[in-house]
């Protein structure tokens, strides 16, 4: 049956269209990484100044600013353990204008099942991890444990009753130690606090047998003699307290775990800007003024792709899911 003029018309107007579309998006694309940024650019950290994440944040905006040309403005958005100023980026229009400098909490809170009004894998972008900072597995001073072996032995021989500190339910301090727990074979008890700084007290006086500070946190309390440090949980030994045991070495292989840092976007960002911004954010990291920095506070530069961000993402999703599962962990 043969096509009628009219027919080939509208299927050569239908050709031309889907052309002028490919064309417009392909322009955009080359249009925005050429010209983005064309004004300062806003990194919304989700939690209040002076924490780490903060800090962090800080850093790595005063470096891109100079190599962006445009001012990289830090806006602190806390509330909601976090999820208010995630959920404003999420809002946020795609046009690398607005992002966020998440930690690993936005996994954990997400792992949680607390309600939230976003998926942090199909309504944020990653552009790229920045660094990373392990625990320290941390007693009394005054505790008899001084080995991890002697720590995990004593918490066997009294189930249920072995107090640890954390910054509150299903925080990563939480949902580390419970993975302790787990690849030790014990029982703990719970006791959150509103943030990991309130437990120390506590743990220093012997009130609580355990306490997963930061590396960055416990090591002055260590080398002043206000608690023992046993085991560090990074796959290898950090270069603040180089004589403490990673947990492996230590007898733990399973009881790996430590925050995270890095930038995310709305969804649908446009792939040009990602990739550009993805790229100076790397940049940055390999500078030895922002390595040492980072290295002061226990921390590890860590430059990746956004497809190696986003896997991080997926698999701390699935794995905290499962933790929170098998150790019937509620948000509530």
């Amino acid at each position: 049956m043969s096509q009628t003029n009219t027919e080939r018309t509208l299927q050569a107007l239908a050709f031309l269209a889907c052309v002028a579309c490919v064309t417009g998006i392909l322009l955009s694309q080359a249009k925005a990484q050429t010209t983005w940024p064309e004004r300062p650019v806003k990194l919304i950290v989700p939690f209040a100044p002076g924490a780490s994440t903060d800090s962090v944040a800080r850093l790595l905006a005063s470096k891109l600013s100079l190599r962006l040309g445009q001012q990289v403005v830090v806006e602190n958005k806390s509330g909601g353990g976090g999820s208010i100023g995630i959920h404003a980026v999420v809002k946020a229009a795609p046009d690398g204008y607005t992002v966020l400098f998440a930690s690993s909490t936005v996994i954990t809170t997400a792992a949680s099942g607390k309600k939230l009004p976003y998926d942090p894998l199909k309504d944020l972008t990653p552009i790229g991890e920045s660094g990373s900072v392990p625990f320290i597995v941390a007693v009394p001073p005054a505790s008899s444990a001084t080995t991890l072996s002697e720590l995990v032995a004593q918490a066997r021989a009294k189930p249920g009753t072995f107090s640890y500190g954390t910054g509150g339910i299903a925080t990563i301090t939480h949902l580390g130690t419970e993975l302790f727990a787990s690849v030790a074979n014990v029982q703990l008890l719970h006791v959150p606090y509103k943030g990991v700084g309130e437990a120390l007290p506590d743990l220093m006086a012997g009130r609580l047998q355990l306490l997963l500070p930061t590396v960055a946190v416990g090591t002055p309390l260590i080398r002043a003699g206000k608690m023992r440090g046993l085991a560090v949980t990074s796959a290898q030994r950090s270069p603040l307290v180089p004589d403490i045991p990673t947990a492996a070495e230590a007898g733990l292989p399973g009881l790996q775990v430590e925050a995270w840092w890095g930038v995310l976007g709305p969804a649908r960002m446009p792939a040009a800007i990602i990739k550009k911004l993805n790229e100076e954010i790397n940049a940055v990291l390999v500078m030895p003024d922002v390595r040492e920095l980072l290295a002061r506070e226990g921390a590890t530069a860590r430059a990746s792709t956004p497809e190696a961000f986003g896997e991080l993402m997926r698999t701390e999703l699935i794995r905290w899911k499962r933790l929170i599962k098998d150790a019937n962990i509620s948000a509530e």
